[in-house]
């Protein structure tokens, strides 16, 4: 290729990838839903909550607990004074109860590090405890307006589609994926961290994992996989979720009687939960290893006081 054809191709993708930008940033003014992390008043700290809260579970299981858990610890400050087994009680039943340990962490963390603010930097994000490069990225974009891919599963997969060409994204994020999120990100810090908001949502409204609505995208005219005839998924097999008869559901069964109990709770409670004991076992020792779960003398039980 030479120098001038190469200038050329350069700025074609530039001009393509600013063709994606303003439809769905503009579709996404029109359309976002009216979430309360979205609202000024949520600040950074519930910006952070929510995307703990959001790994892995719909917003409609996230709403009412996000409301309570605000209520109770509108602060980092607030969540770190009480117990993290308050946090795995107050966590309720979304599910994969040790984001509720590492959110109290991530509180701890805030105000010993960060004077009880949720430190806006990137670099002093992603070294919170439990916060990973998501997280980090997600709360320094929609909490403070950076530059940042933000990359979940919604947005691999409208990017998959849109620009990619193919039904899914791999499995696992990719590096490939990576520098193809940043190569998309508008130049202008507030605009990138628009654009991050929009393509997400896009995802989760239109762009869906099954049911991709094609007639209500706004950028359908220059969908590379509805282009080519939405040809069908070839890569890996995509991941089901199971539930049902697996540890993570004993587990949930455990940590049911545990949050709704007053006072330490005595093993035949437990034993009561589920019917098969060495799975039962298993899945108590695994919420004792991870934090979730005290062993008290005399066989009981009860949530981490700190």
């Amino acid at each position: 290729m030479t120098a001038t054809s190469e200038i050329t191709t350069n700025a074609t993708d530039a001009a393509a990838t600013a063709a994606l930008h303003s439809p769905v940033i503009a579709w996404f003014d029109a359309n976002a839903r009216d979430l309360p992390w979205r609202r000024p008043e949520a600040g950074a700290w519930g910006v952070m909550v929510s995307e703990f809260m959001l790994q892995q579970t719909p917003v409609s299981r996230v709403l009412p607990v996000y409301e309570q858990w605000m209520q109770r610890w509108p602060r980092p400050a607030d969540l770190a004074a009480d117990a993290p087994g308050d946090a795995v009680r107050a966590w309720g039943r979304l599910g994969y109860p040790r984001r509720a340990l590492r959110l109290h962490g991530a509180a701890v963390a805030i105000g010993d590090r960060h004077n009880g603010d949720v430190p806006s930097d990137h670099g002093q994000l992603l070294a919170l405890p439990g916060i990973g490069e998501y997280t980090a990225a997600a709360v320094a974009s929609f909490a403070f307006g950076q530059r940042h891919p933000v990359l979940d599963t919604n947005v691999r997969r409208v990017f998959a589609r849109t620009v990619s060409g193919i039904q899914y994204p791999p499995n696992a994020t990719t590096a490939a994926e990576r520098r193809l999120a940043r190569s998309l990100l508008p130049g202008d810090e507030a605009r990138a961290a628009r654009w991050a908001a929009a393509s997400m949502e896009l995802g989760a409204l239109v762009c869906t994992a099954k049911s991709p609505e094609c007639g209500r995208c706004p950028v359908s005219e220059q969908c590379a996989w509805r282009l080519a005839g939405k040809p069908a998924h070839v890569g890996a097999p995509r991941r089901g979720q199971t539930y049902a008869g697996t540890d993570r559901q004993v587990r949930g069964k455990l940590l049911a009687v545990l949050r709704d109990a007053v006072d330490p709770v005595p093993q035949a409670a437990l034993d009561a939960v589920w019917h098969e004991p060495v799975q039962r076992a298993r899945a108590l020792d695994g919420l004792v290893a991870d934090g979730l779960v005290e062993p008290l003398e005399n066989g009981v039980y009860r949530l981490p006081l700190g």
